[in-house]
């Protein structure tokens, strides 16, 4: 089982705990990871872009002049594509870009996403993330302590006390913070470090194996 050294939230080493090695010790499988990335951002796409056909488009009722005769190409309607504000040909029109991966594929990206992070130890361990008070600058002070200077995800269990946290590090612009059950591949995929509390880590480890 990998060992994971836990840190207080000075950056003071406390102890050394072994994590489910199904979820935290696996082969990435890297095209379940790009499938789940692919499947979160097409999920994110509104898909309500239209255009309006020939048939949409306002006037043109008359015809613009007769058939024959005139030397000019036929013509039967000012509203026809190749005309200046006539309708749009295949023109975009509102669609749905979801697209669905089997539950088994979801969870492996998942657990493979976490191995990563853990094998190329960018993966760090909290005793806890707990505040008396709301104070951004406490939590800043953690992010220095560890020199978390970029996109940084924090996983919290939903059991534990972390409201203050979560208040106090929302407007730091390279923090976010998550529940265990809301973790998500494209999150942790995007975070340069990944910060978990214990209860997270061991939660994680049973919830996703």
């Amino acid at each position: 089982m990998p060992k994971f050294d836990v840190y207080s939230q000075e950056a003071q080493k406390l102890k050394t705990i072994d994590l489910a090695d199904a979820v935290f010790g696996i082969e990435p499988n890297q095209q379940a990871i790009f499938d789940a990335v692919v499947m979160q951002q097409a999920s994110l796409r509104q898909g309500t872009h239209k255009t309006k056909t020939r048939m949409e488009v306002s006037g043109g009722g008359k015809k613009p002049w007769r058939q024959k005769g005139t030397g000019r190409a036929r013509q039967g309607s000012t509203r026809a594509p190749q005309w200046r504000g006539g309708g749009i040909a295949f023109g975009p029109t509102p669609r749905s870009y979801a697209t669905k991966l089997n539950r088994k594929v979801r969870r492996l990206a998942l657990r493979s996403a976490l191995s990563e992070k853990a094998a190329q130890e960018k993966m760090i361990v909290v005793d806890a993330l707990k505040f008396e008070a709301i104070k951004t600058k406490e939590f800043v002070k953690i992010m220095d302590a560890f020199k978390l200077d970029s996109k940084t995800l924090f996983v919290v269990d939903i059991e534990e006390d972390f409201d203050n946290a979560f208040l106090s590090m929302r407007n730091i612009p390279n923090a976010m913070m998550l529940t265990v059950e809301g973790l998500n591949v494209f999150d942790i995929a995007n975070a340069d470090k990944l910060v978990m509390t214990e209860a997270a880590a061991v939660k994680a480890g049973e919830v996703w194996a």
